[in-house]
Order: C-alpha cells, then sequence, then structure tokens
C-alpha cells in the first residue's frame, strides 16, 4: 500500500512538470484531487482564462492657454483752451416802428436797435 502512494505521488508530480513544460505563457495548471466521475462546471478557482489587470487610467494633461495682458492706453489730456473768451455781451433787440422788443415783435420793418437790458423796476 505504501509503494502505491508513492507512484501515484510521483505520477502525479510527473504529469505536473510535464504539462507546465508544455504549457504557454497563458496557461494555468493545476491538481484536482475527487472522487468518483466528475460532470458540470470546473470548480470556482479554476480560471480558464489568465488573470489580466485592468488598463491603467491615465489622465489628460491639462490645456494651459496663455493670453497675453491687456494692454491699456492712455487717452492723453484734452488740451486747455485758450484763455476763455469774455462772455459776449447780451443786448435786447427794439423796434421803434412796433414799440416793441425782440422775441415778442417777429419783423421790424424800419431795423432793430441795440439795446443794453435793463433790470425791470422794483415793484
Amino acid at each position: 500500500m505504501k509503494q502505491r502512494s508513492w507512484l501515484l505521488a510521483l505520477a502525479c508530480l510527473g504529469a505536473t512538470l510535464s504539462a507546465s513544460a508544455w504549457a504557454g505563457p497563458h496557461t494555468h495548471v493545476g491538481v484536482v484531487i475527487g472522487a468518483g466521475p466528475f460532470w458540470g462546471p470546473p470548480p470556482p478557482f479554476y480560471a480558464p482564462y489568465p488573470y489580466h489587470y485592468p488598463y491603467p487610467y491615465y489622465v489628460p494633461a491639462p490645456v494651459v492657454v496663455q493670453t497675453t495682458p491687456p494692454v491699456y492706453v492712455q487717452q492723453p489730456e484734452p488740451a486747455a483752451p485758450a484763455a476763455a473768451a469774455a462772455p459776449a455781451a447780451s443786448y435786447w433787440y427794439y423796434c421803434a416802428a412796433s414799440k416793441g422788443y425782440y422775441p415778442y415783435v417777429k419783423e421790424c420793418p424800419a431795423g432793430w436797435q441795440r439795446v443794453s437790458p435793463q433790470p425791470p423796476a422794483p415793484q
């Protein structure tokens, strides 16, 4: 009996080594010890395909938009006006023919007379 168990262990070791020697880089070799015939899906610890890592997530580089700073142009100060002219003297215009002042009299056939303004008489 002891000899049989050694033979069985040697056979399992030989099968494992030979299977892994012929297997490609993506083949998984495992030894399942069970009793009786086995029908159905493989056991849950058996992976029929190699485990692959998820693709790394690359963060896109930030977009940097470089703009030139705004340019402000200072407008020159407006030139100071020449010596302010003396305010024009205001005059009233009198019409002797109609005995009235402009703008109350619109037309004067004899011509207008320029009169310096007079404040109204105090009441």
